[in-house]
């Protein structure tokens, strides 16, 4: 890719080029980014509508499943006639139609220990768009031990949560958070408890604009707060998170240096 954006992207990002953080060079690293997107679901749809409307140079997207009719009434990015297609087949088409100058890479097959450390490889960041923990401990440890930022959303009913991980030295990781999963039986399940239409679409959003801002570097990341958002009572608040110095992953003393080295079953806490 061209390391000027050209004269037809002066007038497709416009409004971005106007903005004096993000202005021609902003934009250029836009266009030259490589993210990874694992979930082309819910949070997966506005994360890469906006990301390929942004002009992002390569979009990986990563997700097993097929299209179904419960799914249209929140991942906006697949249509009716979508219907049984798979979904990364589905998002590439939306991508390919919104904005032909991204490259898109599809991956029909689950996000796990035996791909993502070659997934993740030479991504400049990864959005953790999934729903489910065993996958956000794969994103965080792949990521961790890679040095790649992610980005990482959750929705449940009316609420959110969203946080950016691995672009400072000494911010934490997802399992100083979250050293283990909670019990089985409390794990919140969309399917069970469901999710509002639009805030996958608020979190995918947000999620969006955190990828953007870490690789046209501006603005200040989340990296060290947890953003939880509540759409019942439209309220936000922002938790510090302290990276754990005992963390097996990413604290004083880790000596995980490979997935292979992790038994990821429940509750995925490493002894």
């Amino acid at each position: 890719m061209s390391d000027d954006p050209g004269p037809g992207a002066e007038y497709r990002y416009a409004r971005h080029l106007s903005i004096d953080v993000v202005g021609g060079a902003g934009q250029e690293r836009i266009q030259q980014a490589d993210v990874l997107v694992v979930g082309a679901g819910g949070l997966g749809s506005p994360v890469i509508a906006y990301l390929a409307a942004a002009g992002v140079g390569t979009l990986h997207i990563v997700d097993p499943d097929i299209v179904e009719t419960s799914n249209l009434q929140r991942q906006v990015i697949h249509t009716e006639a979508d219907v049984g297609r798979p979904k990364v087949d589905s998002a590439k088409a939306f991508v390919e139609s919104l904005n032909s100058e991204v490259e898109v890479h599809t991956h029909e097959t689950e996000f796990g220990p035996e791909n993502a450390e070659s997934l993740v490889a030479d991504r400049d960041v990864v959005v953790d768009c999934t729903d489910n923990f065993r996958a956000r401990y794969v994103i965080n440890d792949a990521c961790t031990l890679a040095d790649v930022p992610f980005v990482h959303g959750a929705v449940y009913r009316l609420e959110g949560q969203l946080g950016t991980f691995g672009t400072s030295d000494d911010g934490p990781c997802y399992r100083c958070l979250f050293p283990e999963a909670p019990p089985e039986e409390a794990t919140p399940d969309c399917a069970v408890d469901g999710v509002l239409s639009p805030l996958p679409g608020t979190i995918g959003t947000m999620e969006a604009t955190e990828v953007l801002k870490t690789v046209a570097n501006f603005g200040e990341q989340l990296d060290g707060r947890l953003l939880v958002y509540d759409g019942e009572d439209m309220t936000t608040e922002t938790l510090p998170m302290r990276q754990n110095p005992d963390c097996p992953v990413c604290g004083e003393h880790a000596e995980i240096d490979s997935l292979t080295e992790i038994e990821y079953s429940h509750p995925f806490s490493i002894e």
